[in-house]
């Protein structure tokens, strides 16, 4: 999935609110009670975030490297 590919209510998610967010999932699929529709759904929304936070990682290492040059 590419970053074009996010959408934007995750874009717009701050790091810790993205961490947040996935932290809140993990705990629903750890749960005894899932469906499996909602297990798919969730899976697909924690990659959006994984990919969201990578990005936001990438563009602050880039920040960061630039500085120090």
């Amino acid at each position: 999935m590419k970053v074009e590919n996010i959408p934007a209510n995750v874009k717009s998610k701050s790091l810790k609110e993205a961490r947040e967010e996935i932290d809140t999932i993990l705990s629903k699929l750890e749960s005894q009670d899932i469906n499996l529709d909602d297990t798919k759904n969730d899976y697909q929304r924690l990659i959006q975030l994984n990919k969201h936070i990578d990005a936001l990682f990438k563009k602050k290492f880039k920040e960061i490297s630039s500085k120090n040059k």
